[in-house]
């Protein structure tokens, strides 16, 4: 697995390279707005075909599922992957380079419930790639080199990072319920990354998000020993098929905060 995620790492920055160009010359009104009303621009069409056509030469047995295409059916195979190529779209857009690419391996558990095992993160802007998975432990790698990192943190008033463009009244309100904090707006799967390096304690989710805006950093979050709890304070797992949309979630360190999270479902 770590031979496949090393060649994850290159396609996904291979991908953000593409975004980046794209982002050169880019003018906010220059996107359309798909059926469900997201946004969707060149950027994010380009670096799905790259995405694609790398996955398909590295392992053409594997189906892929993205949210700008597929190839393969998930249902006949026990892996699939699950890709974001422009992930946080509405930041590209706004410029303020909180987006990334999202790849994400996952496993099926059943006929219609996958679980990720291997994921990368890459926020171009930064030049931040997260990888990890199972049997390997977490990465991080930047201008500096590659680390290991894990998650939870010395934080004498926890630090919550929540949506930039999608934050909601609940959101607020369980921050509120944390007690003393401090918070930090973070766009795109990035909130999720940064709980798995231990520089932000959790990250809740009162909202709409789909399967491949989180699988890949979720399986990063997992490797460095956090977690993505659904709202029942159970580890999330994923319908790739039927129905792409998540249910609320926390991204968290360990077990903490799982009781409060459980009591603000209602």
């Amino acid at each position: 697995m770590d031979d496949l995620s090393m060649k994850l790492c290159i396609v996904a920055q291979k991908a953000g390279s593409e975004i980046m160009s794209v982002r050169e010359s880019f003018k906010p009104e220059e996107f359309e707005l798909k059926g469900d009303g997201s946004p969707v621009t060149v950027a994010d069409l380009r670096a799905h075909r790259i995405i694609e056509e790398a996955l398909s030469k590295i392992s053409p047995e594997i189906p892929l599922v993205s949210e700008e295409g597929s190839a393969g059916d998930p249902l006949n195979s026990e892996l699939c992957f699950l890709v974001d190529p422009l992930d946080g779209t509405k930041e590209f857009i706004r410029g303020n380079g909180m987006y990334t690419v999202n790849i994400a391996l996952m496993e099926r558990r059943d006929n219609s419930r996958w679980s990720p095992i291997l994921g990368v993160v890459y926020a171009p802007e930064f030049g931040i790639t997260w990888f990890g998975g199972r049997g390997m432990g977490a990465m991080r790698q930047d201008a500096g080199g590659i680390g290991a990192i894990s998650s939870g943190t010395n934080n004498s008033a926890p630090l919550i990072v929540g949506s930039v463009s999608h934050a909601s009244p609940r959101d607020r309100d369980f921050a509120e319920a944390v007690g003393e904090h401090v918070f930090e707006g973070v766009g795109s799967s990035m909130k999720i990354c940064r709980v798995a390096e231990g520089s932000a304690d959790m990250a809740p989710r009162f909202g709409t998000t789909s399967c491949w805006d989180t699988a890949a950093a979720h399986a990063v979050l997992n490797a460095a020993g956090g977690s993505l709890l659904g709202p029942d304070g159970e580890e999330l797992d994923y319908d790739l098929v039927e129905d792409i949309l998540n249910p609320w979630f926390l991204a968290t360190t360990g077990g903490k905060w799982v009781d409060l999270w459980i009591e603000h479902q209602a």
